[in-house]
Parts: C-alpha cells; structure tokens; sequence
C-alpha cells in the first residue's frame, strides 16, 4: 500500500481544500518545492500535485511551482500531476520537465478519445482521475456532477492503457471523515487497473483498512490534510502500511 503527500497548488502555494471548495483553502506552505522535500525526507515515495487554479481555468496555472517541484524532487521519485490538463502539448511540456504521470480528470470524461490519444502518445504514463460525488463523477474542479456513473465510466477505460485510476469520493475530501472503502473496493473490484483511493484519510485506523483490501486492487492511497494537520504521521503510517504488506 503505497501512501502518497498530496501538494495542492492554488496561486503558488501549497493549500487543502474542503470539498473542493476554493473559497475553503487554507495555506500550509508558501514554497511547495520545501514542501514536496520535507516528504520526500519523510519516506516519500511518490508525490500527487494538483493544479487548482488549471482545475478550474481548463489550463495550466501553477507551472512555475510545479517546475520547482520537479527540479527539487523528480530526480528521487515519481511525481505525478492533475489539473487543467485538456492537450498533449501540456503533458509533453510537464514530461520532459521530469514529470513521470499525468493525471487525466475532466478532460477524460469529455473526451474520452483525448485519453485513448494521450496513452498511446505517452504510453505508461497516462493516469485517469475520477472523483464521484454519491457514485456520480464531477468535473471542472468539482463544479459539475455529471450524469455518468464512475464504475461504468472506469470500464471504459480499461483498454486504453492507462496505468491506474484515481478515485476520489468528493464528499470525503478534506474532511477527515475516514475512507470510503466501500466504494473504493467496489470500483477497484469492477476494472482490472489498479485503484489509488482519495478523499478522507484521517488516520492510522483508515491505513489498517485500506491494507485489508489492497488484494481487491487497491494499490496506495493519497493523503492530504491529515499529514499537514498532523492527525497522522507519515513516515509512521507508511511504515504501518509497508509491515501489513
């Protein structure tokens, strides 16, 4: 069970939404790039940034931090990065500047074609991000909930090549509510790519039960305001989680 920091970008900085919601941010940290090295020193073995700003604007908005990031840590580990990605350009600009996953959310459910497209111009590399308010998906930064059920919309994109699927449950997210394991299992148990769960984790206890289902195909999980408010100790939990492996 891989854990994975999360490091929300809004206007540079490192924030955490609630529900996001943008007028709900509070600021953790004016330098993402000391940031994703503080968790990189902390057992780290992969970093998930999100572009708010891109989330919302449909374009690439933090790029300056997110070059900071990269340069800081993409030589360690992978780093993998969602928001406001709609082309292949912006992924080939973010790949070669060390970036190793792109994460496909709103433009995935738009145009699924960009996503089949994307995979087989940057195979391996290509993540779809899905995030489902009561099972139906949201997207353009969660402003909009779809008519699309997320298990139906992750079937079709089990042939794409794409190397897992993000699974975010909207109602969950910065809250500190806990997993929805449930769900999560559900979808991970209806698609043969693995799941990386999102959305609640809170603490130790939330880690235990993510590791019972992990041979349901639910591969890590990423965390977010539970490591900043300190509710859980990362490099802790990741030892958790690596002995109940």
């Amino acid at each position: 069970m891989l854990l994975i920091p999360a490091i929300d970008l809004k206007e540079g900085r490192c924030v955490r939404l609630k529900q996001g919601l943008m007028e709900q941010a509070t600021v953790f940290s004016d330098s993402p790039a000391e940031t994703a090295l503080h968790w990189f020193k902390q057992g780290a073995r992969r970093l998930h940034l999100v572009d708010l700003n891109g989330a919302f604007a449909g374009v690439p908005q933090n790029f300056p931090a997110i070059k900071d990031i990269l340069a800081a840590v993409a030589k360690d580990i992978p780093v993998q990065l969602g928001g406001g990605i709609r082309d292949l350009e912006a992924i080939e600009k973010y790949l070669d500047l060390g970036l190793n996953d792109v994460i496909i959310g709103t433009a995935a459910v738009k145009n699924p074609d960009f996503v089949r497209e994307a995979c087989k111009t940057f195979p391996g590399q290509i993540i779809v991000g899905l995030d489902a308010k009561d099972g139906m998906v949201a997207i353009d930064g969660w402003a909009t909930v779809t008519e699309h059920h997320v298990i139906d919309l992750a079937k079709r994109f089990e042939d794409d090549g794409v190397n897992s699927i993000i699974y975010t449950d909207i109602g969950r997210d910065g809250m500190m509510s806990g997993v929805n394991i449930d769900a999560t299992v559900k979808l991970a148990q209806a698609v043969a790519i693995p799941v990386i769960a999102s959305g609640g984790l809170t603490n130790l206890d939330d880690i235990r039960a993510l590791c019972a289902v992990e041979k349901h195909g639910v591969a890590g999980a990423i965390t977010g305001r539970a490591i900043y408010e300190g509710s859980i100790d990362f490099a802790q939990a990741q030892q958790l989680a690596d002995s109940l492996a």
